[in-house]
């Protein structure tokens, strides 16, 4: 054996550690199976290592083989991985800002428009300021429809058949649910199957990617079509330590693949929502409208003073819930003036 490394090997073993210590390796703790939900944070997977020749991946962890859902943010805070989703509404004492978003009847109509108030809201330097105390950089939403009611028996399409509704629903739209007489549980997107199997609760509410991926769709004999009450939030963070150690090149490449992440997220789950009606007529399921009037009785009740108590409770705390609450109305009114 040679004593000393001949010039080429030394310049061989040279370019395989720079080209070693050059690639960075992310992981993405996520929940359930690869849906509708999640394409986004896919194709950002698949752009990021396009852009860098492979140098940075981003792999996609299902299942909660990397953490429970609701602990996905504190996952975040210690560096346990680099990169994950969660839902305000599982934890609101620890993102309570980005709770404005799940606020009931909002008036949001469509993805895009979701899209544009919860970025609206994750820029703003209150919001920017609360996450970094978990060590969290807000990266972009996974916006969702507005949710609707799945149940058995017959369906419920007045506020009177509300009253002691056992009902699947978290955050806002929990306090929504509990203002017309509702009983909400905040049980996990994971464990609503079960729930609505074993007789726990009466009623899901989830949009329709849900319905689908976690099987209560399969259950249901009634789907209200136009209930329209809110929506859950659920971004997707970065480890902030984890991101400002990447390179100028991966930082870039990152970045510059959430727009095209997020049109992907929207072009993918308007064909979703295109043939949703043929997967009731698939799966027997009755499509339920809601009266007019019922509707607005809902939004008496449960909309200003869900709001009015959101903004008391934000102000109290010594932080912008007024200038928040304002920021997602003027926001989504330019948004309308667009669309």
């Amino acid at each position: 054996m040679n004593k000393y490394l001949t010039g080429a090997a030394a310049a061989a073993i040279s370019v395989a550690f720079v080209a070693e210590a050059a690639a960075t390796e992310w992981n993405v703790s996520l929940w359930g199976k690869r849906r509708a939900f999640t394409e986004h944070v896919e194709k950002l997977a698949e752009l990021v290592s396009e852009k860098t020749g492979g140098e940075f991946t981003i792999n996609l962890a299902y299942g909660e083989t990397l953490s429970k859902n609701r602990e996905n943010l504190d996952g975040i805070s210690i560096g346990a991985f680099e990169m994950a989703q969660f839902c305000a509404g599982y934890h609101p004492d620890k993102n309570r800002l980005i709770t404005v978003l799940e606020l009931p009847f909002l008036g949001v109509e469509n993805l895009e428009q979701e899209v544009a108030v919860s970025h609206a809201v994750y820029d703003h330097p209150a919001v920017q300021d609360e996450m970094a105390q978990w060590n969290a950089k807000l990266l972009m939403t996974s916006p969702m429809p507005q949710y609707n009611l799945v149940g058995t028996g017959e369906p419920r399409d007045e506020l009177s058949e509300f009253e002691g509704m056992r009902v699947r629903a978290t955050g806002g739209l929990g306090k929504a649910f509990e203002a017309v007489g509702g009983v909400p549980t905040s049980v996990t997107a994971s464990e609503a199957y079960q729930a609505m199997e074993s007789g726990v609760v009466d009623t899901v509410a989830f949009a329709q990617h849900a319905h689908l991926s976690f099987g209560t769709i399969n259950q249901a004999t009634w789907w209200t079509s136009n209930l329209n009450p809110g929506t859950v939030n659920c971004p997707v963070v970065v480890n902030i330590d984890a991101y400002e150690s990447l390179s100028d090149e991966h930082r870039e490449a990152l970045d510059s693949s959430v727009d095209e992440a997020i049109a992907y997220y929207l072009e993918n789950y308007g064909e979703l929502l295109q043939r949703w009606d043929s997967v009731l007529e698939e799966k027997n399921v009755q499509k339920v409208v809601i009266s007019d009037a019922e509707l607005d009785a809902f939004r008496a009740k449960a909309a200003a003073p869900a709001r009015d108590a959101w903004i008391e409770s934000i102000t109290a705390q010594g932080l912008p819930g007024q200038e928040l609450y304002d920021l997602v109305m003027t926001t989504l009114d330019k948004a309308k003036m667009t669309n």
